[in-house]
This record gives structure tokens, sequence and C-alpha cells, in this order.
């Protein structure tokens, strides 16, 4: 079946491009007659293997990395206003790929416009630009169009987005003074350490007088910062790599993901920013008519998180078998206890004992050996914590009682959004006094450290 590829207006007058599938000249006329335009132009689409020979992709440039969250931002405010003016998709992001830069997302619009041409769906399409649009994109554009509300979700998708974008500038704007702080310090405290304490324990050596314990232990911590300064920058990186190649497994991930949720201050942000997204998209896709069961498997691929994902495939398994959604969702919302977790836990308190207890290799077991049993104690007293309040498991029973699933979905998303808010609001503010407090902290201990042989000193010569 030939494609035609028509000008038309509409009873607005506003002009319309668009193309369409017919078997003659005469039946494409009738149909977009049918569709209420006036055809000013209609001819024959030239087909897919000509146009690939004569450099359909014509326009696609090299391009490194993904695009950036600010642009991508932008497009898709710009799309759910198209679509919401009632553009066709395809129009509309014909527009949108002629007005963008060249770079990642102008190559991905290209590929998703062929693809769309070729009788794809949108949220086909999106998928295979996985470096332009991730998992979250396309399943919320996947919600919208099994809603037929896509105009809706683009709407919503651009507003969570947009307030990502605040909150990350934000926290940029109020990080940039204690990291300058954090890094001046650093620097002037690496040059003590590698450059002067090394010269007042030469001092000390000389007279020959027994030094305190908290000399001694600056004296350890200086001769190893000496001796291994270069794995100061390398142990983030390591412990980067490290964090990746365990999320390559599946337990894996679920054990990293559940060690989030389980972190102090940090924890409760990501779990309250995740039954946010999750539930107003919930309720973005029953309003919309979606089947529940496929509504809570989008919103499970849309949590980004396995625990959160094994707790909404647990609620789906229950909903299929004809029970509601708030009493699987209270019952499965507790994650137990995970081997893996406790090994997250472990981990980091021993090395963080090892590195404490290096400069008193006496008392160095010791201290690890504390860090361990503080870390598996505090993970012994989170790991019965549900991921899920009783507050959205209460708003979720009473939606299903009266009917209004989705507006009860809404206020719950609602109510985490503005707790996400001050909580970050409050973290921000929180750490430049406490920066200055522990670089203070650290600043005094190496002034009393080096002094008190020194006090030593001139009381015996006294």
């Amino acid at each position: 079946m030939p494609t035609f590829q028509f000008e038309a207006m509409d009873s607005t007058g506003q002009e319309i491009k668009d193309v369409i599938d017919a078997p003659s000249e005469e039946e494409a006329q009738a149909t977009i007659r049918q569709m209420g335009y006036y055809v000013t132009k209609l001819q024959v689409k030239k087909s897919r293997k000509k146009e690939e020979k004569k450099g359909s992709r014509k326009g696609k440039t090299f391009a490194m990395g993904g695009v950036k969250s600010k642009v991508l931002c932008q497009f898709t405010r710009q799309l759910s206003t198209l679509q919401d003016a009632g553009l066709p998709i395809l129009r509309s992001l014909q527009i949108l790929e002629n007005q963008s830069r060249p770079g990642a997302l102008k190559n991905s619009l290209i590929d998703v416009c062929e693809d769309i041409e070729g009788g794809a769906t949108l949220s086909e399409a999106m998928a295979k630009c996985p470096k332009a649009f991730d998992r979250l994109y396309v399943n919320m554009v996947k919600a919208g169009e099994a809603g037929g509300a896509l105009e809706i979700v683009l709407q919503r998708l651009a507003e969570f987005q947009e307030k990502a974008q605040s909150l990350k500038r934000k926290v940029k704007g109020a990080m940039v003074y204690p990291s300058v702080v954090i890094f001046v310090a650093s620097a002037i405290l690496t040059f003590i350490m590698i450059f002067i304490v090394p010269k007042f324990k030469k001092i000390f050596a000389d007279f020959g007088t027994e030094l305190p314990a908290p000399t001694q232990l600056l004296m350890n911590v200086s001769e190893w910062i000496v001796n291994y300064f270069y794995l100061i920058p390398g142990i983030p990186v390591l412990i980067w790599l490290w964090i990746k190649m365990w999320r390559k497994f599946r337990f894996g991930r679920i054990g990293w993901d559940l060690f989030t949720l389980q972190a102090p201050i940090f924890g409760q942000i990501i779990q309250k920013t995740i039954l946010a997204r999750t539930t107003r998209t919930l309720g973005t896709l029953v309003a919309s008519g979606v089947p529940i069961l496929e509504a809570l498997n989008i919103a499970k691929e849309t949590s980004g998180n396995a625990v959160f994902e094994n707790m909404y495939a647990k609620v789906y398994d229950s909903v299929r078998e004809g029970e509601s959604i708030a009493l699987p969702m209270k019952e499965h919302s507790r994650p137990g206890f995970n081997a893996m977790a406790m090994f997250f836990w472990l981990n980091p308190a021993i090395f963080a004992g090892a590195i404490l207890g290096y400069p008193m290799p006496e008392v160095a077991g010791a201290v690890a050996g504390l860090c361990a049993v503080a870390g598996g104690g505090f993970y012994f007293m989170k790991y019965k914590n549900r991921v899920v309040d009783d507050i959205v498991v209460n708003m979720v029973d009473v939606g299903e009682e009266t009917g209004e699933l989705d507006k009860m979905l809404y206020k719950v998303a609602d109510v985490y959004d503005e707790e996400v808010d001050v909580a970050v609001e409050s973290l921000v503010s929180m750490l430049e006094p406490l920066m200055i407090v522990v670089l203070g902290l650290m600043v005094g201990f190496i002034v009393i450290a080096l002094f008190l042989p020194l006090i030593s000193l001139i009381e015996k010569l006294s």
C-alpha cells in the first residue's frame, strides 16, 4: 500500500502536514476529508529504500555521550505543548527535530521519526534510542499511549524533569561554597601532613622524648599519607567501580538498592522520591483508564529501584489473583533480611575501621571489629522497616473503597514531593556549618597534637 504525503487546512485555517496510507489517491483524499481537513497538496511518498539511497539520514552528526537533562527537559515541554495543540505526533517530532542543534538529541529524533514512519509507536521508537530516552521516559510515554493521554503524561513528565532540574541546580548552588572550602582545606591539610609534620617528627626524635598519644597518632597518619598519597584520589574511583561491578548482578543490585534506602538522611529522600514518582505514575494510568495490572507493571518499571520493583511485582501477582492493592502493598513492603545488604553495611564499616586503626596498629583490629559490629547492628535495626509508610497504604485503601484511587494517589505524590523539598532544603542548609565544624576539629587536633610535646619540653627545661 503506497504512502501519500499531504498538506491540508483544518476548520480553523491551520496548515496540516502529515502522511497517510491508502490504496489510491482518491481513497487518500476521501480519508483526509473524513478527518475534517481540506486537501491542498497530495503526492506519493518515495519509498524508504530510495530515500536511504539518496541519503535520508543526512543531518545526523557525530555525537558522543547522551542527551543533557536540561535539553531533554526543554524538548519534553515543547513536545507536550505541540501535542496539547492537537498536532500529529510525527509532525510535532519533525518540528522539534528541525529546531534541535546537531547532537545526540537531533540524531535520536531523526531515528524516532523514521521508525514512526515505518509503523512503530512513539514508545517503541524511543526505546531504540537509550542515549536520549531512558527507561523511565519510555515507560511514561508508553503509559500515555496506553491511556490515550499522551499530552497529559508529557506534561507530567516535563513537570517532573523541571522539578528535578530545579532541585539539582539548588543543590549544586548550595554545594559550591562547601566544595571550595573542603578542596582548599584538604590541600592545606595534605601539605601540612607531607611537608610540615615530618619536620616536627624529626625535632621530637632529636629530643628523645616520649610522644603523647595524639601526637603519635598524627605522626602515623602523616607517614601513611607520605607513603600512599596516590591512593587519596584513587580510593573514590575504586569504590565507584566496586559498586558498579556488584550492581551488574541481580542480587547485588537488590542489596545495593536496599542499602541506599536504609542510609541515614539520604535513604529517606530516595524512598520518598520513588514513592512520589510511582504513585503519580500509577494515578495517571488509572485516571487514563489503563487496566490496573498493566498500570502496576509500568509503575514497577518507573521506580528505578530493585526493592520497589520486587514489591510491585508481588502486588501485581496478588491483584491478578483477585486481591486488592492495599493489603499486598502493606504485606510485601517489608524487604526482610538480605545478605547482600548486610554485606554492603559491613564492608564500609570494616574499611572505615581499618583507616581509623591504621595509625595505631596495636588496636587496628579492635577498631575494625567495633565498626563492623556497629554497621551490622545498624542494619539489624533497619531491615524490618517497611519501604512504604502506613499513610500510603491507608490512602490507597480509601481510594479503592471509594472508587477514587487516582485522586488518592495524586494526593500521596503531592505530600511526598513536598516532604522531599523540605528534606533537601534542610540537608543543604546543614552542610555548610557541618563541614566547617568538621574541618575546625581536624585543624584543632593537628595544632593540639603538635603543641603537646612542645609544652612537655618547656616544662622539663623550666
